[in-house]
C-alpha cells in the first residue's frame, strides 16, 4: 500500500500510474515501482533504470539466449544497494523491466535498422554510438556481445515497448523531479548503474581497480558542488573514483540535468567486482557495507543547499 502525505508526492505517483496503465506492477507489463518516503525530507530523486528482473514471456520466446545470459546486461542488485533512499527521505524509482528488453537510459528511438524486417521511420536515431555498439533502446546484444534475437523484429514491436514501458518510466521520473523541485526549489537526480569488471573503465593507469565512475556530462549536467561532494565522500571511504571516463552520463543525465533550472543530474557507476560474483549473479559480503556508504552519499547530496549549488 502506498501512503499519502502532505507533500503531494504520493498523489503524483498515483496520477502517473493511473495516466499510463492499469497494471503497472502486475503480470507481463511490470513497468516500474516507486518507493516513496512518508514525507520527503531530501531534495533528491534516486533512479535505477537497469536493475529490472521481470522478463516478459514473449521476449524470452523470441530470444536465442537463455535467461542467465540475458541477465548479464542487468545492473543486478543496484536497486538493493540504494534501497534505503525512502527511509532517509527520498523517493526511489526503479524500472522492473530488464535492460536487454528495453533500455530507459537511451533516447526513445535509438535503433539498429539491421535488427528490423521493415524500414524504420525517419525520426529514429540509427547512427548513435550506442546503436553502433548494439546497445540502443532495443539492444541487439547483451553485455558480453552475444546476439539476443533469433529473428528480425518488426518496428511495431519496438514502438509498443516504447509506449508501454519507456514513456511511463520517464513520465514517472519527470514528475518526481518536478515535485521535488517544486517543494525544495532544487532537485538532485542520482542515476544509479553498475559497470562490469574488466571493462574499459575498470583500471587506472597504475593498474588499480576503478571502483566508481561519476558522470556529470563533463560538468554540464550538475553544479560542480554536486560532483565534488560525491567524490570527496567516496574517496574518504577509500574508493578509487573516476570522473566521466569512460561513462560521462547517459540519456537520463543529459536530458534531465539542467543546473540553471535547479535540476542537477549525476550518474554513478559501481564496479560489480565490489559487491557481486558476476559469473553467478550472486551477492558478495561487501554489498551491505556498500549500501551503507551509498546511504551516506544520498544524505550528503540531498542536503546540498541552493547556495552551495549556485557556487556562492
Amino acid at each position: 500500500m502506498v501512503r499519502r502525505d502532505s507533500t503531494g508526492l504520493v498523489d503524483y505517483i498515483t496520477g502517473i500510474m493511473d495516466a499510463h496503465f492499469d497494471n503497472a506492477t502486475a503480470g507481463a507489463d511490470q513497468v516500474f515501482e516507486i518507493q516513496a518516503p512518508p514525507d520527503q525530507a531530501l531534495a533528491l530523486v534516486v533512479a535505477s533504470p537497469h536493475s529490472g528482473r521481470h522478463y516478459p514471456p514473449a521476449f524470452l520466446a523470441a530470444a536465442r539466449l537463455d535467461g542467465q545470459t540475458l541477465r548479464k546486461s542487468e545492473d543486478a542488485f543496484v536497486d538493493e544497494i540504494f534501497a534505503s533512499a525512502p527511509a532517509h527521505g527520498a523517493p526511489l524509482l526503479r524500472a522492473l523491466f530488464p535492460r536487454s528488453f528495453l533500455d530507459a537510459n537511451r533516447e526513445a528511438f535509438e535503433l539498429d535498422p539491421d535488427m528490423f524486417a521493415d524500414s524504420l521511420p525517419a525520426y529514429v536515431n540509427t547512427r548513435s554510438p550506442r546503436v553502433a555498439a548494439g546497445l540502443g533502446t532495443i539492444a541487439r546484444v547483451v553485455a558480453n556481445g552475444e546476439e539476443i534475437y533469433r529473428d528480425k523484429l518488426r518496428f511495431a514491436e519496438a514502438a509498443q515497448r516504447v509506449t508501454r514501458f519507456y514513456h511511463p518510466y520517464h513520465a514517472a521520473l519527470r514528475r518526481l523531479i518536478d515535485a521535488t523541485t517544486a517543494r525544495f526549489g532544487r532537485c538532485i537526480l542520482l542515476d544509479c548503474h553498475s559497470m562490469p569488471s574488466g571493462g574499459a573503465g575498470d583500471r587506472e593507469r597504475d593498474g588499480r581497480r576503478v571502483d566508481m565512475v561519476l558522470g556529470d556530462c563533463f560538468g554540464s549536467a550538475c553544479a560542480p558542488a554536486v560532483t565534488d561532494a560525491a567524490e570527496r565522500l567516496l574517496r574518504a571511504k577509500g574508493y578509487i573514483v573516476s570522473r566521466n571516463t569512460p561513462y560521462a552520463g547517459g540519456f537520463t543525465t543529459r536530458h534531465y540535468g539542467r543546473p540553471r533550472l535547479g535540476v542537477h543530474a549525476l550518474q554513478i557507476e559501481l564496479n560489480r567486482d565490489l559487491y557481486m560474483d558476476e559469473a553467478n549473479l550472486a551477492r558478495l559480503p561487501f554489498l551491505p557495507v556498500l549500501a551503507e556508504h551509498m546511504a551516506e552519499l544520498m544524505l550528503l547530496l540531498g542536503r546540498l543547499d541552493a547556495r552551495s549549488l549556485s557556487g556562492r
